[in-house]
């Protein structure tokens, strides 16, 4: 995905940070919550209740770096 209004081809660049999503306080998507415990039960971790999609998506990031999966 580019940035088309600055016209940057970085894909990177339309990725907001999850404190800035509209709907980040909302509940964490089921395919958050599938994914963050696959992940965590690789790492060995536990997930903690009550987690927020943006906290989620924070959680899967770092969990992500310790496993090597996605990136």
């Amino acid at each position: 995905m580019t940035d088309r209004s600055s016209g940057n081809a970085n894909p990177q660049a339309a990725i907001k940070d999850p404190d800035e999503w509209v709907t980040g306080e909302e509940p964490p998507t089921a395919a958050q919550e599938s994914y963050l415990h696959t992940l965590a039960r690789e790492a060995g971790e536990e997930v903690p209740e009550g987690l927020t999609k943006a906290e989620a998506s924070r959680r899967i990031d770092e969990l992500q770096a310790e496993t090597g999966r996605g990136r």
